[in-house]
C-alpha cells in the first residue's frame, strides 16, 4: 500500500515537507477511534517480537529508528506503533539552534539515497528532556543522541556534551556520542584519538557518578581511514564504552546512478542510503573482527530490506537502525527484518 499509494504522495512534496506530513499523517491516524489499534495490528504483532539483551538493555526487537527522525522526542509514542525495537532521538544540543538554511533535505530516487544538510536542528536539550519527562514509552527503549551546539568553539565541545548528557541522563535510556555529522563545522575533527579519547573519558567519569550508570556508544563516519577505525576501537575499549554506532552519513558521492550535475546542485551534506551499504556492511565487519566481539555494534547504512539488515547482523552488528529506508520502503519495513530475524533465529 505504501508504495502504491502514499509513496507518490510523499515525493509529489519536498522531501522536508514530505517528512513533517508524513509524521502528521501517522498522528492523525491514532487520534481516530480504532486507528492505534489497526497499526499494532499492521506493525507489531507476535511475529516481530524476539526479544535480545544488548549492554544490559532488553530490547523487544533489535530493529531501531535512527536519530534524526524525531529530533526532538515529539513522537516516541506513534513512532513506537510501527514496531521499532527503540528510537533514537536527536541530536540533541544545549541550545536550541535552527539548523541549516532550507532547502537541506534531497532525494535521489535513482539511487534510493538521501542527502542531508540538516545542521543539528532541535529544540534544545531543556524541552527535550521535560517532554521526555512525560513521554508514554511503553515497551520501546530510547536512545539519547547528543552533539554540540555549531557556535560553541571545538575548545568547549566536551561542555555542551556534558550538558546534553546530564540533563537527559534520568530520560533515556543509552547514549549516542554525535561527533559524525558532516553538517556541523569541524565537529568530525573529534573523531581524533586525543580530542576523542578527552571526550568519552569525561562523559564516563560522569556516567559512574551515577549508581547505575548508562550504556554510552559513539557513532562514526564511514570515511574514516582503518587505521583512524583502529584508534577508535582503542579508545572505545580503553574507556569502557558498550559501543559503536556504524555508520553516519558520508560525504562521498562515489558510485551513484544519478547525474553528477544533478547531484552536485544539492551542494555539501551527508549522503545515505543503498549507496553507502556497501561501506557499512565493511566498517562493521572490521570493528566486530578487531574488537574480538568486545562491545557492542549497532549497524546502519542502507538497510532497505530483511536481508539488508541480516547481512548487517552476520557482519557483526547486534543491532540495526534504518532511516533512509523507511522512505524507500514504507514502515511495513520494520516488520519484515523482524520476521525474518525470527525466522532465522538469529
Amino acid at each position: 500500500m505504501y508504495k502504491i499509494f502514499l509513496k507518490p504522495l510523499f515525493f509529489l512534496l519536498p522531501a522536508e515537507q514530505a517528512h513533517h506530513f508524513a509524521i502528521s499523517l501517522l498522528e492523525w491516524i491514532i487520534k481516530i477511534p480504532g486507528g492505534e489499534w489497526l497499526l499494532k495490528k499492521l506493525f507489531c504483532s507476535e511475529g516481530t517480537s524476539h526479544c535480545k539483551e544488548v549492554f544490559g538493555l532488553k530490547f523487544k526487537n533489535v530493529v531501531g529508528l535512527a536519530a534524526g527522525f524525531d529530533k526532538d522526542a515529539k513522537h516516541i509514542h506513534s513512532l513506537s506503533l510501527l514496531g521499532f525495537g527503540f528510537i533514537e532521538i536527536g541530536t540533541v544540543t544545549p541550545l536550541p539552534q535552527p539548523g541549516n538554511d532550507s532547502p537541506r533535505l534531497f532525494r535521489l530516487p535513482e539511487d534510493e539515497a538521501l542527502i542531508n544538510r540538516m545542521g543539528f536542528n532541535n529544540q534544545g536539550v531543556d524541552l527535550v528532556a521535560a517532554r521526555l519527562k512525560t513521554t508514554d514509552r511503553k515497551d520501546v527503549l530510547i536512545g539519547g543522541n547528543i552533539g554540540k551546539n555549531k557556535n560553541t568553539p571545538l575548545e568547549k565541545a566536551i561542555d555542551d556534551y556534558e550538558t546534553c548528557f546530564l540533563k537527559l541522563f534520568d530520560h533515556v535510556d543509552y547514549f549516542v556520542v554525535n561527533v559524525s555529522s558532516p553538517n556541523t563545522p569541524e565537529l568530525r575533527s573529534l573523531h581524533d584519538k586525543e580530542p576523542l579519547s578527552k571526550l568519552l573519558t569525561r562523559l564516563q567519569e560522569l556516567n559512574h557518578q551515577h549508581d547505575v550508570p548508562k550504556p554510552i556508544l559513539v557513532k562514526i563516519a564511514p570515511d574514516l581511514t582503518y587505521s583512524q577505525l583502529d584508534d577508535i576501537i582503542q579508545i572505545v575499549i580503553a574507556t569502557e564504552l558498550a559501543g559503536i554506532v556504524a555508520i553516519n552519513t558520508s560525504v562521498g558521492r562515489r558510485g551513484l546512478t544519478t547525474p553528477l550535475h544533478l547531484v552536485e546542485q544539492y551542494g555539501a551534506g551527508g549522503l545515505s542510503g543503498k549507496p553507502i551499504a556497501t561501506r557499512a556492511t565493511e566498517v562493521v565487519k572490521y570493528i566486530h573482527s578487531k574488537s574480538a566481539g568486545k562491545f557492542a555494534i549497532i549497524g546502519i547504512g542502507g538497510i532497505h530490506s530483511p536481508e539488508d539488515a541480516i547481512e548487517k547482523i552476520n557482519a557483526g552488528a547486534d543491532l540495526v537502525q534504518i532511516y533512509t529506508g523507511l522512505i524507500y520502503e514504507g514502515p511495513g519495513l520494520v516488520s519484515r527484518i523482524n520476521q525474518l530475524i525470527k525466522k532465522e533465529k538469529y
